[in-house]
């Protein structure tokens, strides 16, 4: 038996009124997914539990079967994990998004207009971050770059109980009331003005800002956390697996739990990635040898933190098409046993343009037992309809035990 699990990330969210009240799954042409939800399992499910931040790293925590409230250490941790950053025990790490401010005097008194500076390439952000190491480095602080605008920092003895605010829950709102609070705010808070003063005159800046692009003129340190430690994916589920994800959180959960990451040429986490070359590595990887492959696609996330609605529709259609498609097409023709389960790992409405806590829907299709959901096939596999199954899992790591058939002998 193969297992394949595919993450559009962010893809669940509300009713918008443009779309006549459709959400934009609900709106999105997906035959291939709407087949394999009348065919199979469709529910919700809780993936983020109560009192806990909706973020990514929780969500998919929960989706690989590890229970967030036992294993969370923080977002940046798995992050430095997967960028090979040797953490200690007393390190503490934050994440360090270059972002885009509005331009006023006082740094107090800016807007964040862009949570990602533009969606700024990797190669210009290990200019500025190594721009910036030169003066806010010391025996303590370090800085890394990382995949775009989704950099790390760590702080040897850093304090854990700063009050820090994710960048993207705050876009087009004045900073002043989300700036650093508590334990550490002081230090914290004298890096990101001092940022704030260096990278606007940086000739790449200047040089984006010609282009007509937004200028990364400040650093946004969020979600700290310490070293990581999770058990083994083998020794859980008996499975050897891979993860295939442009994103460094993804694959730092990945390579905890003992998984193999998978590079494909043409990553980014936007829409603009190669949706297809991830399809076919992860055939590949379970055709050659591996039990289970976890396909994270970043896209409908990003598309709803800028508000881009048109462009998250597009993204699920593609995921279908692309994703969704060419797995289900080329697992039928191997003529291998397998069981797909897709999902968003939370919402992300574009209306808020940030993450949050609702149950999400879930499919899940075993090739040797297709059977009726009850959901007829014209309805599709979105919010409305995997709630009308009467379905939910409240704890959304046990999810995992019963796709993998943990909780059964089936």
């Amino acid at each position: 038996m193969k297992y394949i699990i595919i993450i559009p990330d962010g893809m669940a969210d509300c009713g918008i009124e443009t779309l006549g009240g459709k959400t934009p799954m609900e709106f999105a042409r997906t035959p291939v997914m709407d087949s394999l939800s009348a065919s199979g399992e469709m529910g919700l499910v809780r993936t983020i539990p109560a009192g806990l931040p909706p973020g990514s790293d929780t969500a998919n925590l929960s989706v690989m079967g590890y229970d967030p409230r036992k294993y969370h250490t923080g977002r940046s941790p798995l992050e430095a994990v997967s960028l090979g950053i040797e953490l200690e025990e007393d390190d503490m790490v934050f994440r360090c998004n270059l972002v885009t401010l509005s331009n006023e005097a006082g740094y107090r008194e800016r807007t964040m207009m862009d949570h990602s500076a533009g969606e700024i390439s990797s190669d210009d952000s290990a200019i500025l971050i190594d721009y910036l190491k030169a003066d806010l480095e010391t025996d303590h602080i370090r800085f890394y770059s990382g995949v775009s605008y989704r950099n790390i920092m760590v702080w040897s003895g850093g304090p854990g109980n700063t009050r820090l605010t994710p960048p993207h829950d705050i876009l087009e709102k004045k900073i002043a009331p989300y700036l650093p609070a508590g334990e550490g705010d002081t230090i914290i808070m004298e890096l990101m003005e001092e940022s704030g003063r260096m990278l606007p005159s940086h000739p790449l800046n200047r040089s984006r800002i010609d282009g007509g692009r937004g200028p990364a003129n400040s650093i946004w340190l969020w979600g700290q956390g310490k070293k990581p430690y999770l058990d083994d994916f083998y020794e859980k589920y008996g499975l050897r697996g891979s993860v295939i994800s442009a994103v460094d959180l993804i694959r730092g959960i990945g390579k905890c739990a003992g998984l193999e990451t998978v590079k494909v040429d043409g990553m980014t986490g936007t829409i603009n990635t190669n949706l297809s070359g991830k399809a076919k590595a992860a055939v590949n990887e379970v055709l050659s040898g591996k039990d289970f492959v976890y396909v994270h696609i970043e896209a409908p996330d990003e598309c709803s933190h800028q508000g881009n609605m048109e462009d998250k529709v597009r993204a699920i259609e593609m995921i279908d098409e692309k994703v969704a498609g060419h797995i289900k097409a080329a697992m039928d023709k191997s003529g291998e046993d397998y069981r797909l389960m897709i999902l968003p790992d939370h919402p992300t409405p574009i209306s808020l343009r940030t993450h949050t806590s609702q149950p999400v829907p879930f499919l899940i299709f075993d090739s040797r037992k297709a059977k009726s959901s009850g959901v007829k096939p014209g309805n599709g596999f979105n919010e409305r309809t995997a709630a009308s199954t009467g379905i939910m899992i409240e704890k959304g790591h046990m999810l995992a035990d019963h796709f993998f058939l943990k909780d059964s002998a089936g």
